[in-house]
């Protein structure tokens, strides 16, 4: 197979301080939000190892979250939940999350570079880097940001519907993700626009979440003689 040509490092034109890289993760998932992250790094605190967040070890990508988070100018994270992805399509509600993210910051930024081929149509000035999570310090800090953000919410969405195995395929149409829809059903937290998601809906209908304090135990003996004499 052959190798993807290696691009050569993004030159940007604009040379100021309050450059913004955006990034997004989730795009492909059946459930959960679409997250995007904004950054305006700090040229006076740099980062060390900044990259592709799917190039990094998951120790590593939190490493470096902790420190996006301490040492940047500004950062923001912005979404868009299942029920909107439903309501307007996955890549208007990837370009509306994005647009959040921007518009979180709390320094405005004067140049923004996202990952891809497109931007949002916004008013910020700005241009699109394709590779720019490999590129673009600013576009890497942002993908961390994202990635650790949703990985996490994968994780605690893991712990309210076990038996999807979130935690492990982070909500992609994975084997072990789409036998559990078969035999589960959907959870509200799921895209029911995709069509894994529709077709699991028909044939097995929505997940039952147990009441909780719900009490298990039989109203009967499990031993019919245990009382007998």
């Amino acid at each position: 197979m052959a190798r993807a040509p290696v691009l050569p490092p993004f030159k940007c034109d604009y040379q100021g301080r309050l450059l913004a890289g955006v990034d997004e993760v989730g795009r492909g998932p059946l459930i959960g939000a679409v997250v995007t992250a904004a950054v305006i790094l700090n040229p006076d605190r740099p980062i060390a190892g900044l990259a592709d967040s799917k190039k990094l070890t998951e120790k590593k990508r939190n490493a470096l979250y902790d420190e996006i988070i301490e040492q940047s100018t500004a950062w923001c994270i912005g979404r868009c939940e299942a029920h909107e992805i439903d309501q307007i399509n996955i890549y208007q509600a990837t370009m509306i999350a994005m647009e959040r993210a921007v518009a979180g910051l709390a320094v405005a930024p004067e140049y923004v570079l996202v990952d891809g081929n497109k931007c949002p149509k916004w008013h910020w000035p700005s241009e699109p880097v394709v590779k720019g999570d490999n590129r673009v310090e600013a576009i890497s800090a942002a993908s961390i940001l994202a990635k650790v953000t949703r990985d996490r919410e994968m994780e605690a969405l893991d712990l309210k519907y076990p038996g999807y195995g979130l935690a492990r395929h982070k909500g992609y149409p994975t084997p072990v993700h789409m036998e559990a829809l078969r035999r589960l059903g959907v959870t509200p937290e799921h895209r029911k626009s995709f069509r894994p998601v529709q077709q699991a809906i028909e044939a097995v209908g929505f997940f039952e979440q147990p009441a909780e304090n719900e009490d298990k135990s039989l109203p009967y003996p499990t031993d019919l003689f245990e009382n007998s004499c």
